[in-house]
C-alpha cells in the first residue's frame, strides 16, 4: 500500500495494543508491474506490450534486450522480450492467463544493474525510524553490504529480518548471517533463480548454516496455501509444516 495507509495501519494497530510488535517488509529492488488497473490477458506464443511506466523501476527498459526470459509471478508466466524501446517493452508469452498488478518481473543475472535500495524502500525505512517499528523485513539482499546499506539509515533498535531470495544472498550466506539476528527464506522468488526443483535442498542447506550460527529461520511461500480457499489444508502442505517444525524453524509466514 501507499505511505499515508501504512502509516494509518501503525496508528490502529498501537490504539489496539500499545506493545505490539510490528513487521515492515520491504519491497526492494524486485521489478513489478505497476499501474495496472484491469489485470492483462496473456496468451501462449502470443505478442503483448508494457509501458515503460507499468514498471516500477522505469528504467527497465534499458537493461533488457530482445531475446531475454523475464519469469513473472513467482515463475507463473515465463515471457520473452521481443523488442524493446523509450516506450514500451514487447513480450512473447509462453503461458496463458492474467497479469496482475504488483506482480514480479524477474530476469536473471540483472540486479548488479539496479540499486538496492527503491526509492519506496528509503520511505518505509523512515516510517520504522517514526513509529520505532520492532521487525524490518530486507528484502532482495546479495550481500552482506546490502544489510550494512540499510543500517546506515535505521534506527539500531529496528531488528532486521535478511530475506535469502536470490542465489547470490545464498553463496555470500555466511557473510549476511554476521550482520543479522533473523533472516526469511522466500522459496518463491528464490525458485526464480534456482529452479523449483533446487527448493528442498538450498532449503535445507540454509537452515542447517543459519542455526549452525546462532540464526533464527523464517520460512515463506505456499505454506497451507489451500486454506486460502478451503478449510483444510492438503496432506502435502501438513507433510510440509510438519518436516518444517522438525528442522527447528523459528516460525512460518503465511501470506504469499
Amino acid at each position: 500500500g501507499d505511505i499515508e495507509s501504512i502509516k494509518n495501519t501503525i496508528i490502529n494497530l498501537r490504539k489496539q495494543k500499545a506493545d505490539i510488535d510490528i513487521l515492515i517488509d520491504l519491497p526492494g529492488n524486485k521489478i513489478r508491474t505497476s499501474g495496472i488497473s484491469e489485470a492483462i490477458q496473456v496468451e501462449k506464443d502470443k505478442d503483448f506490450s508494457l509501458r515503460i511506466d507499468q514498471f516500477n523501476y522505469k528504467d527497465f527498459y534499458k537493461l533488457v534486450k530482445p531475446g531475454m526470459e523475464v519469469y513473472a509471478n513467482d515463475s507463473v508466466f515465463l515471457f520473452i522480450v521481443k523488442e524493446v524501446n523509450n516506450k514500451e517493452i514487447i513480450f512473447t508469452s509462453k503461458s496463458t492467463g492474467l497479469l496482475l498488478n504488483n506482480k514480479g518481473m524477474h530476469v536473471r543475472n540483472l540486479h548488479n544493474n539496479i540499486p538496492f535500495l527503491f526509492e519506496k524502500d528509503k520511505e518505509l525505512i523512515k516510517l520504522c525510524n517514526e513509529f520505532n517499528i520492532t521487525y524490518v523485513g530486507a528484502s532482495f539482499v546479495r550481500k552482506a553490504n546490502d544489510i550494512q546499506e540499510i543500517k546506515q539509515v535505521l534506527h539500531s533498535n529496528t531488528k532486521i529480518i535478511s530475506k535469502i531470495e536470490t542465489l547470490e544472498a545464498v553463496n555470500n550466506l555466511y557473510s549476511i548471517l554476521q550482520e543479522v539476528e533473523y533472516i526469511l527464506i522466500d522459496r518463491g522468488d528464490l525458485s526464480t533463480e534456482i529452479g523449483i526443483e533446487k527448493i528442498p535442498r538450498f532449503q535445507n542447506y540454509i537452515v542447517e548454516m543459519a542455526h549452525h550460527n546462532a540464526i533464527k529461520v523464517f520460512l515463506a511461500t505456499q505454506i497451507l496455501k489451500n486454506m486460502e480457499e478451503k478449510p483444510i489444508p492438503t496432506i502435502a502442505e501438513i507433510d510440509d509444516l510438519y518436516n518444517i517444525a522438525k528442522s527447528g524453524v523459528f516460525g512460518v509466514q503465511l501470506s504469499e
